[in-house]
């Protein structure tokens, strides 16, 4: 052990002006949540070390380091703020984890002119991590160079009271909270705790039925087989433990299920009730034929033993690495593309390589005398059997994921490539795929894809759904016995794969597909062009997006405007709300993609199940019906006058629409809009916006008429609208289904809405998802429906409906379907008036 009780002085390892530790613009460095220390803004392009030591710690990106003086005091050195996401380019390491350091001596090298240019700040900082045992004490406060003394480090003196681990006085906090993730604490929410707890210094650990496992520990964290709703303790020990229980608690809270648009299902292999057919789940839909070909996993020959243990750990260490790597290039073409969901699922993937669980016992097998792959393949497997074994669908699929990085490593350790090659135009069979596999597969064009196992709620079936790749899961070990390259149908949509399909029914599922795409062919071939029906009701088809890249893909797809800009993209994921000029030109980006047409942005919408880290807020027993949309404006004006402000100084200002969520009453909304046309004066302004109201409670639906005296248009959020109107919970797994927005009582409340809006000439529009279901077109427009805003991809579509309507008809035969009793009922009837080519 070093000794500790010696005091130490720690020169300057860069030259620049000093500041305090309150002054950097880093929430987490700045609350003294990482520890104590000091920053400096640097005038140099090199770090050095500020005493003698041992590099404990470096970054794998190189942006930082932590070094252990001779004292026992760990120094942590970090060099900008944010600069992780340079993923090491522009930093150039001069020293490796376990060097030994003299004092002054050269450690980083790093380009000065790009952290100020793609990073948030040059402020670097210097903190001391180990606080309990020294305490600092600033000696430059004022601008210094490189080897000038800094800051003192004083060992606390041995009278100083040390409280034990069961000592009152020891720094300590816990609670009890039930989880509120839909599927519970999978991947993706417990890598959100996991990011929560390294904010803080306090070591924080969950416990559950008898088992606990440290927030540092994605796997740990998963393993524990924590499910929704189930009460959980948590533990926090360290001199900030009552900051990061409160987070903690906060990002326990937040309901963020990966499985938003699919209920979580077991996907029970259905039984075969016909001839020559193996049935399964629906993953992805679709139709598509072609040779059946078969892959399978890369299988590991015997350890043989006599293993140099240095020479192991470095080529995992190695091939972890080329892992990594070759993940993060896929994230930057899921950037590229706008490819959120593939973003998230292997942005979880990188944080899994970094687990501490699996890392360690995978070197701990290495120390055993056990080769890489085999470490590797074990650490793996021992988790995938705790998941698996916790007897939960969502879990089980999650350690496909971990399978996934197994069969990566263990190509890199033997030096394989993905090998296989397939044609285009194969469908593929496999055990299980992993999300790795399908991007591959993707890459190759294969038709579709058939599993053993598998869930309709896995990352690869989310995959495949955002490729639109036919995907059929949980068919059984039958179809592993196919003989290669046999000739099958794969009709995805009604989960069924036909082993032994005749020549008529192959012509067949040629024409169905040609039909297919020749239709969407002339349907965007038209989708510049306005939509009318076919007595003259015009009908605009605007596009629901959430940034300005996705309001160009909207543009692109023949967008009539934009009808919902989500503006909760410029304010999650992140540490501080947006300031006022990043605001106005992210909304001004929006305009300018989308030309000369109008766009319709709606205040934020936080609170309920959408936090912001910055904005803490009551915790709720039904955050549904609590702070959230106007209400939380109402609670927070400054956060509303500033977006308000912003909005107000796009150019050209008529173009821009403001819509307010959430709103239950008349007072709400003139409020607000005393509110704008007092800012209107403040930037003399000579024109307002002009100011509508999101219909989403069935309180605004029934006094319509009274809100449209004083709004310039409604627009109808069929999702919150369902789920208040039917009281059903539209992410709950077991109700998600039925939460139909085509319920008679939903389109009782469309149609009192707009005849309310009428009586005051004001349009009203649909941009919840109801409006992207073609089925659903005729009765919206016969209701009185004047726009629809989709999704970017089915603006040719929903316009071609449109196009083939006659509005009088629609009005007419619409009355009758508020009279019916069920969703079902209504459904029915209108694929029988207006049927689905």
């Amino acid at each position: 052990m070093p000794d500790n009780n010696n005091d130490l002085t720690l020169s300057a390892p860069l030259s620049g002006p000093v500041l305090t530790l309150g002054n950097v613009p880093d929430d987490v460095f700045a609350s003294g949540a990482m520890g104590d220390g000091i920053a400096i803004d640097p005038l140099n392009d090199c770090l050095h070390a500020p005493c003698a030591g041992v590099v404990i710690h470096v970054a794998r990106t190189g942006h930082a380091l932590t070094l252990r003086a001779d004292n026992g005091a760990e120094v942590l050195l970090h060099v900008g703020i944010d600069t992780v996401a340079l993923q090491g380019e522009g930093f150039a390491l001069l020293v490796k984890e376990g060097s030994r350091v003299s004092n002054g001596q050269a450690l980083v090298r790093f380009d000065l002119d790009r952290i100020a240019r793609q990073c948030k700040s040059l402020v670097s900082v210097i903190i001391l991590t180990n606080g309990e045992q020294f305490e600092l004490r600033p000696v430059a406060l004022n601008t210094v160079k490189v080897g000038e003394a800094l800051l003192r480090i004083v060992a606390r003196q041995p009278h100083a009271q040390q409280p034990s681990v069961n000592d009152s006085s020891q720094a300590h906090a816990s609670a009890r909270i039930r989880i509120a993730h839909r599927g519970g604490l999978h991947a993706r929410p417990a890598a959100l705790i996991r990011k929560t707890a390294q904010g803080f210094s306090s070591q924080s650990q969950l416990h559950f039925a008898g088992k606990s496992a440290s927030c540092d520990s994605l796997v740990g964290l998963m393993g524990l087989g924590i499910g929704e709703q189930d009460e959980v303790q948590v533990t926090c020990r360290g001199k900030d433990c009552d900051a990061a229980l409160q987070a903690l608690i906060a990002a326990l809270s937040i309901s963020t299920g990966e499985e938003a648009h699919t209920p979580v299902t077991v996907a029970a292999r259905p039984v075969n009730s016909e001839a020559g057919v193996l049935q399964g789940v629906c993953a992805a839909p679709g139709l598509v034929c072609g040779p059946l070909l078969r892959l399978n996993t890369l299988q590991l020959p015997q350890d043989p033993g006599n293993h140099v243990r240095d020479e192991q750990l470095q080529q995992l260490d190695s091939a972890l690495e080329q892992v990594r790597s070759e993940i993060r290039n896929t994230l930057e073409h899921a950037r590229q593309r706008r490819a959120a969901e593939e973003e998230d699922i292997f942005a979880a993937h990188l944080v899994l390589l970094e687990d501490p669980t699996l890392l360690e016992a995978a070197t701990a097998a290495i120390e055993q005398g056990s080769a890489a792959t085999h470490a590797w393949r074990d650490a793996i497997q021992a988790q995938c059997a705790v998941l698996l074994g916790l007897g939960k669908p969502l879990f089980a699929e999650r350690a496909n994921d971990l399978r996934d990085l197994q069969q990566r490593v263990l190509r890199v350790l033997l030096g394989e490539t993905w090998q296989f090659e397939l044609p285009a135009g194969a469908i593929v069979a496999a055990h299980e795929l992993t999300p790795s596999d399908l991007l591959q597969l993707s890459a190759q064009n294969v038709a579709g894809l058939c599993m053993a196992e598998g869930g309709a709620t896995s990352h690869v079936a989310i995959l495949a759904r955002g490729k639109g790749l036919p995907c059929v899961v949980a068919l059984g070990g039958e179809v592993l016995e196919v003989p290669q390259g046999q000739r099958v149908v794969l009709d995805a949509a009604n989960g069924r794969l036909e082993l032994t399909p005749d020549d008529a029914r192959h012509a067949q599922v040629h024409q169905i597909r040609d039909a297919q795409k020749q239709r969407r062919q002339q349907q965007q071939a038209q989708a510049q062009a306005a939509a009318s029906t076919r007595d003259g009701v015009g009908i605009e088809v605007a596009a629901n997006v959430a940034s300005s890249s996705e309001a160009q893909i909207a543009f692109e797809n023949g967008a009539d405007g934009v009808g919902l800009l989500r503006t909760e993209f410029l304010f999650v994921d992140r540490r501080t709300a947006p300031d006022e000029q990043e605001q106005r030109q992210a909304y001004q980006a929006v305009l300018d993609a989308m030309g000369d047409k109008s766009v319709i942005i709606r205040t934020i919408d936080v609170g309920g199940d959408k936090q912001l880290d910055y904005l803490p807020l009551p915790v709720e027993a039904n955050p549904v019906l609590g702070l959230r949309g106007i209400r939380m404006a109402q609670v927070r004006p400054e956060l509303l006058d500033q977006q308000l402000r912003a909005l107000l100084q796009v150019s050209p200002l008529q173009r821009c629409r403001i819509l307010l969520p959430m709103v239950s009453e008349v007072d709400e909304l003139l409020h607000i809009r005393r509110r704008l046309d007092e800012l209107c004066a403040e930037l003399e302004l000579t024109q307002r916006p002009e100011l509508g109201v999101m219909i989403e409670v069935p309180a605004a639906a029934l006094m319509a008429e009274l809100l449209a005296e004083h709004a310039d248009f409604l627009s109808i959020g069929t999702n919150d609208l369902s789920q208040y109107t039917l009281a059903m919970d539209r992410d709950h797994a077991g109700l998600a289904a039925r939460v139909d927005a085509l319920h008679p009582a939903l389109l009782r409340l469309i149609a009192q809405t707009c005849a309310g809006a009428a009586k005051h000439g004001r349009w009203v529009g649909v941009c919840g998802a109801l409006a992207s279901d073609p089925l659903a077109t005729p009765v919206l427009v016969g209701l009185g429906v004047r726009e629809l805003s989709v999704s970017p991809p089915q603006i040719a579509e929903i316009k071609d409906r449109i196009r083939h309507l006659d509005a009088t008809q629609c009005r007419q035969l619409s009355q009758g379907l508020l009279n019916l009793g069920s969703a079902g009922a209504v459904r029915q009837a209108c694929q029988h008036h207006w049927p689905l080519s």
